[in-house]
């Protein structure tokens, strides 16, 4: 090749070089501002407030022609505004949710996107062909709730447990049956970050059975949770895990024990057994041989999507293809079990906060409004069927639910 044609050859590569740099810088800068633009938009923000925030990015020492004092004074003032803004937003979602007029457009951008990821994914396979969101009064609805909530645990007689000798390994007595003569009232405890400051231990240990879930811990928290633990519902990680210590934490002796695990929506026991969501069949077999004289169970997948059904049914949304949260396994267990039900931040009380458990140091809104779980649905359902003053609900954080033996339903 000729000088002068690879001298021309460089000249060019070098502009296209400085062509595609300068589109890159402006596509950047372009993306940055827009990106600025909605998050001050999903805020409340007009373009005022976004220009000064532009400006009080300038330097360590306040932007140019702004002293540093009046400069910090906007800050501050900023902020207490946007606290406002989100402060009042809050309790706005708050009051809807109190009246059951909570909707998924009311939500925030983030958690309504990941609601639609959740639909679009169908993790589990459902397949759902009957017709949502009938409108039953309250006593039709708790009727309705004690016809289709039948406990069912694995009992070991259906494959591929009874070919396993499971009959010989499960309790052989019912969950349904386990001393509900004594649960008169009853208190479901949730693991909301809410029940910080509640000062409701004393209220929660009158109960004649406390429900709690997980990994919750009383130690520590009695004034505002209680001491009292009489049934404990764990996810299959807690049994799976080793961080969990299961075998050896205080937190899972001496109560009554259900685990539960998500399966496919269709899939039958011999699938689940196969491929669970986390191994807890061998763990649950390790804890059975160590301690056969505690009472623990395994919820019986059919039950669990039964619950769920019971939600789309009366839900005019499409839900979360999802298994119901442990919170409503065990509120609806607990009306099977007891003849009144207190349920503690089921439904937040005013001192709702995006801590998602009192006990961990973890914010996000999805904890209470949900994103996996249908958790907004299940709120509002409750929320139907509430027997309790509304003050209780906003001050404490409490429903009252009639336990289905004192409801009263036709043949």
């Amino acid at each position: 090749m000729k000088p002068y044609r690879k001298w021309l050859l460089a000249v060019l590569l070098a502009w296209l070089l400085l062509f595609l740099s300068l589109l890159y810088h402006f596509l950047d800068l372009r993306s940055s501002l827009l990106h600025r633009s909605r998050s001050a938009a999903n805020s409340g923000l007009t373009g005022t407030k976004i220009r000064f925030l532009d400006s009080v990015q300038v330097g360590p020492t306040g932007p140019a022609g702004v002293s540093e004092k009046d400069w910090r004074r906007r800050r501050i003032d900023f902020r207490s505004r946007s606290q406002d803004y989100y402060r009042s937003r809050s309790l706005e979602i708050l009051q809807r949710l109190w009246t059951g007029n909570l909707t998924v457009g009311m939500l925030s951008p983030r958690l309504q996107k990941v609601l639609k990821i959740q639909l679009t994914s169908n993790k589990h396979q459902v397949v759902y062909q009957r017709s949502r969101g009938s409108r039953r009064s309250g006593t039709q609805l708790y009727c309705e709730m004690r016809w289709r909530t039948r406990i069912r645990t694995v009992d070991g007689t259906e494959k591929p447990f009874s070919d396993l000798g499971w009959a010989r390994l499960v309790p052989s007595l019912p969950l349904q049956e386990l001393q509900t003569s004594q649960y008169q009232s009853c208190a479901v405890v949730m693991s909301a970050g809410a029940m910080l400051n509640s000062s409701l231990g004393r209220e929660i240990d009158s109960h004649d059975a406390v429900l709690r879930f997980n990994a919750a811990p009383t130690k520590g928290f009695e004034r505002d949770v209680g001491t009292k633990t009489t049934i404990r519902i764990i996810n299959s990680q807690i049994v799976a895990r080793p961080k969990h210590e299961f075998n050896s934490s205080l937190l899972y002796q001496d109560v009554t024990l259900l685990v539960w695990d998500p399966s496919p929506y269709s899939s039958n026991l011999t699938q689940w057994f196969e491929k669970p969501d986390f191994d807890l069949f061998s763990a649950y077999i390790r804890r059975r041989r160590l301690r056969p004289e505690q009472p623990f169970y395994i919820l019986h997948p059919e039950f669990i999507w039964s619950l769920w059904d019971l939600i789309q049914d009366n839900t005019e949304d499409q839900i979360q293809p999802n298994p119901p949260s442990s919170g409503f396994t065990g509120i609806l267990l607990m009306m099977s079990l007891c003849r009144e039900v207190s349920v503690y931040e089921f439904i937040p009380s005013v001192r709702r906060t995006d801590l998602c458990h009192y006990y961990e140091r973890y914010h996000d809104a999805a904890c209470t409004l949900g994103a996996y779980h249908p958790l907004l649905y299940e709120k509002l359902l409750i929320q139907r069927i509430n027997q309790g003053h509304q003050d209780q609900l906003r001050r404490k954080g409490k429903v009252t639910l009639r336990g289905f033996s004192t409801v009263q339903c036709g043949p």
